[in-house]
């Protein structure tokens, strides 16, 4: 049974044919989208695959085609794919529905409370990996994406993290209560919202962030480049 690949498609199915929606037109970002979703790709594999040999996660074969890239499943590789494509597609969803910036006045407020906490947790379960390297590196994302940007984005973002987690915790709860994905807990809290590890709410902004943050300034970049005047 070919779960996690039925899975990944129906990730991806809706926000691809909705791409071409005319209010949202998503297709017309794809120049800036694709490029952010590889540098997504490519740290999250190496952080997947390292964590996969070390035993912190695995895989249940009996849900897998049994295809493998540099040691992770196929449906792995497409995960980073298939979620960051939806997520920013929510992202860009809200962004043309909703005029208001709603959660921006309050987005300083809340990466300067985030930011010590998940270092305070980071350092206080630095032996349980999965919780001090997903804690650290997305304390860390928080200040890069704030020293670029300031709170430009940040309202924007926080809205579409809140409402990823409905198809989040749908669609983990689905990978994590088979289990698709095993957790060795002693390498995490062992705190679960049902069957999914906490961290892995984290795990998810913080990929969902790094996304945002090159999509964004590749963007920016962009609309620079073409509004350039013309040198002889």
């Amino acid at each position: 049974m070919y779960i996690y690949l039925y899975l990944n498609i129906f990730t991806i199915l809706f926000p691809l044919l909705l791409s071409f929606d005319k209010r949202v037109a998503f297709y017309r970002n794809w120049a800036s989208l694709f490029p952010a979703i590889l540098v997504n790709a490519a740290v999250f594999m190496v952080w997947d695959a390292l964590f996969t040999e070390a035993g912190v996660w695995g895989f249940n074969a009996e849900y897998l085609t049994g295809i493998y890239f540099f040691g992770l499943p196929l449906e792995e590789v497409l995960f980073f794919i298939t979620v960051p494509y939806a997520c920013v597609f929510i992202y860009e969803v809200l962004n043309a529905y909703i005029s208001k910036d709603l959660l921006q006045p309050y987005a300083k407020t809340v990466i300067f409370l985030l930011v010590p906490v998940l270092l305070a947790l980071a350092v206080f379960n630095i032996s349980r990996l999965y919780t001090s390297i997903t804690f650290m590196l997305l304390s860390v994302m928080l200040v890069v994406h704030y020293s670029v940007f300031g709170v430009k984005y940040m309202g924007r973002f926080f809205l579409a993290y809140l409402v990823h987690l409905v198809p989040f915790l749908l669609i983990n709860g689905v990978l994590t209560y088979l289990p698709i994905v095993w957790y060795n807990n002693e390498y995490n809290l062992g705190v679960r919202l049902v069957s999914i590890p906490v961290e892995d709410t984290m795990y998810s902004m913080l990929m969902l962030l790094l996304t945002i943050s090159v999509y964004e300034g590749l963007r920016e970049r962009r609309a620079v480049k073409q509004y350039e005047p013309l040198t002889v």
